[in-house]
């Protein structure tokens, strides 16, 4: 190496160090400063506040988001949407659970507003010792059961004068008629008394169950937060990088604050440094040495040979076939910046996700599929995202999931999961950046975490199915099997529209196949039954994935549960059969009042008998995609009309579900009077 090299090198590697050393004192400095900080609780009456709960004088990035604090009248409270709620108790940082009351039904239960219980479900959960009640206001119409009249009770809502009000447990069917109602978790194993139908009931066991509140569970990181304290930190939240943080205390040493700490670090900084410079010398000095022998063979070949020299220069050639089917990403050197993009979707570096991921961190995963899991993210830029990380990571792998981003990259449709970007196919995993969708999926609404937030009344449950479809049909349309149709892939936004996701993410398997030896790909319960007979899948396979689903609205049962009848283990199965037998009584949900509401009757059977179409054994039987949207609608434009039903014919052409055949053509005669019968319906709580 040159003196002149070795010079620059060397002022480089001082200019290096320098820069170093000015800097760490100033970053121990800040950690110190948010440790002090972030040791000091917030205090709102008796009750003290540390992590994740922030507000005060106490800074966010002491906290984490969604747990910020006000503090009125000696009463912690925070706030989701149009509900506040009130902090009863000190927080149980063993289990990770608060007990909170909506501040709206503290004093009276009869607010002002009607609101249901909202909360964030990404952060909060409800222990199984909750369970809702709903309030009803303004009754027009008395109950007929003797036993409900006790749960009366007298206030003003929406009105001038006291009407009659009502309070029912999820588990029971309401059968008066009321303008308004909302729905309320109740900690039911300290008021059994509320849930028990042949008790003597107390109003004021109502007033102090309200008062009581319920236990909520949190995560916010729980897991690093606990290492974080275990290890004399602080935990918190970093704005800047939008992931958990841990201050650690650097003030333990006689020499001064965090001296051998710094001096430590220091020592392996100024190590490290000189270890990449010594590498950076060798790989030049191999560079220089590869340069100067190959100049000297040149020479050489000039001499013997001047006329064939230029013929003998190395040339381009493509390393495989592959690279003249798909198209490669930008070059190296900008393939990772915020400018690069493949076919109009941004490219990520993977250190750029696995930060958005807070290091792909288990408290962030939202959900693990068949393909990968998928974790929540917010980017530098502020977008909140979704990354799929797929399992396999190999040179086939690469190259179908080059052919998936170009496919993902043309689907536009208002009910499809945005693709916002990708890693390059050289990236250490294999990752998809979707837009976040914040609600959960309707699997979760139906009967998981969140059913008992009693949000998915009959027309969202409907419009729910409309959406889903009419995203499917356009998949159809644009020659894409969408392969796992799914409540578990149908997300929901804060307005309950439908967001299908993975979609074509199963084109990562052959499309052209027509016979593998492989089992069928597809999730249990949802898998077309021509699927695993002769290993071809259709559009038609789709269509019975989402029979399925219509099956799911209809009922709030999950597609497959081994603590059914062994008969009924299958919903598919399960609902063909009640259908052919007429008892869909059995099969819905009580909450969706089919006994008693005479609309919602012929609706749910309409939808059941679409259904039943989708899910014949022979593909050929089952409509097509576009013809399942046009039935939805027309349901849904009966219902809001109160008018006949304009696409019964696509119901009844080629099969009849009901016995003998004999499928009714007006929605009158859809609901023989025998499907109303006194059995027990189908509950979703």
């Amino acid at each position: 190496m040159h003196s002149e090299d070795r010079l620059r090198t060397l002022s480089f590697f001082l200019m290096i160090t320098g820069f170093t050393l000015l800097h760490i004192p100033k970053s121990f400095s800040q950690d110190q400063q948010q440790f002090e900080t972030c040791s000091e609780p917030f205090r709102c009456g008796n009750i003290d506040f540390s992590y994740p709960f922030w507000g005060g004088d106490r800074p966010e990035s002491c906290g984490y988001p969604g747990f910020n604090l006000s503090c009125q009248g000696n009463v912690p409270r925070f706030t989701v949407g149009p509900v506040a709620y009130r902090i009863l108790s000190s927080v149980d940082t063993s289990s990770q659970t608060v007990t909170v009351a909506r501040d709206d039904l503290w004093d009276s239960n009869c607010p002002q507003s009607l609101h249901n219980t909202t909360l964030n479900f990404n952060i909060f959960s409800y222990p199984n010792t909750v369970d809702n009640i709903t309030l009803y206001y303004n009754c027009t119409q008395l109950p007929t059961n003797l036993l409900q009249l006790q749960y009366q009770f007298n206030c003003t809502v929406n009105s001038t004068a006291p009407n009659t009000n009502f309070f029912q447990t999820s588990s029971a069917a309401f059968l008066g008629v009321c303008t308004d109602n909302i729905r309320v978790p109740i900690n039911r194993a300290a008021f059994p008394s509320l849930f028990n139908t042949t008790a003597i009931f107390n109003p004021a066991d109502l007033r102090t169950a309200l008062t009581t509140g319920f236990p909520l569970r949190y995560e916010a990181s729980n897991t690093a937060c606990n290492n974080c304290s275990n290890t004399g930190g602080r935990c918190g939240y970093d704005t800047r990088s939008n992931s958990f943080a841990c201050y650690p205390n650097r003030n333990g040493g006689k020499s001064g604050p965090g001296t051998p700490v710094v001096l430590a670090i220091v020592g392996a900084v100024l190590a490290g440094v000189g270890l990449g410079w010594l590498i950076f010398w060798c790989r030049q000095r191999r560079r220089r040495l590869a340069a100067a022998k190959a100049a000297e063979s040149y020479q050489i070949q000039s001499k013997d040979n001047s006329t064939t020299a230029a013929s003998k220069a190395p040339t381009s050639v493509p390393s495989t076939a592959f690279t003249k089917s798909i198209p490669s990403y930008p070059s190296s050197k900008t393939e990772f910046g915020k400018e690069s993009s493949y076919f109009g979707v941004q490219v990520f570096s993977y250190s750029e996700l696995e930060e958005a991921t807070d290091g792909f961190s288990q408290s962030r995963e939202l959900g693990d599929g068949g393909f990968g899991a998928v974790y929540y993210g917010v980017l530098t830029d502020g977008r909140v995202v979704a990354v799929k990380r797929l399992y396999e990571n190999n040179f086939k792998r690469v190259e179908q999931f080059i052919n998936e981003v170009e496919i993902l990259t043309r689907l536009r449709h208002p009910n499809l999961v945005t693709l916002f970007g990708c890693t390059s196919k050289r990236s250490r995993e294999l990752l998809l950046v979707y837009e976040y969708i914040p609600n959960g999926t309707v699997a979760d609404h139906l009967h998981g975490k969140r059913a008992s937030s009693g949000l998915l009344s009959w027309p969202v449950r409907l419009n729910i199915a409309i959406e889903t479809a009419d995203a499917l049909a356009y998949l159809h349309k644009s020659d894409i099997i969408h392969r796992d149709v799914k409540t578990n892939n149908i997300l929901l936004d804060n307005d309950f529209h439908v967001k299908v996701a993975d979609f074509g993410l199963s084109r990562l398997f052959p499309n052209d196949v027509t016979h593998v030896s492989t089992a069928p790909q597809g999730t249990p319960g949802y898998v077309d039954p021509e699927y695993y007979q002769c290993y071809q899948l259709t559009e038609k396979s789709d269509v019975y994935s989402f029979g399925v689903v219509l099956i799911e609205l209809i009922s709030s049962l999950q597609a497959v549960d081994t603590n059914r009848h062994r008969h009924d283990i299958n919903l598919a199965n399960m609902a063909v059969n009640k259908i052919q037998n007429h008892t869909l009584h059995e099969l819905v949900d009580s909450s969706l009042e089919f006994g008693t509401n005479s609309p919602m009757r012929r609706m749910t059977t309409l939808v059941a008998e679409l259904a039943f179409r989708c899910l014949q054994q022979e593909r050929d039987m089952r409509p097509s995609m576009q013809e399942v949207v046009d039935a939805l609608r027309g349901i849904q434009n009966e219902g809001l009309n109160t008018a006949k039903v304009e696409v019964v014919h696509i119901l009844v052409d080629d099969v009849a579900p009901l016995k003998h055949n004999a499928l009714p053509t007006s929605p009158d005669s859809v609901v023989p009077d025998k499907w109303l019968s006194s059995s027990t319906p189908n509950s979703s709580g």
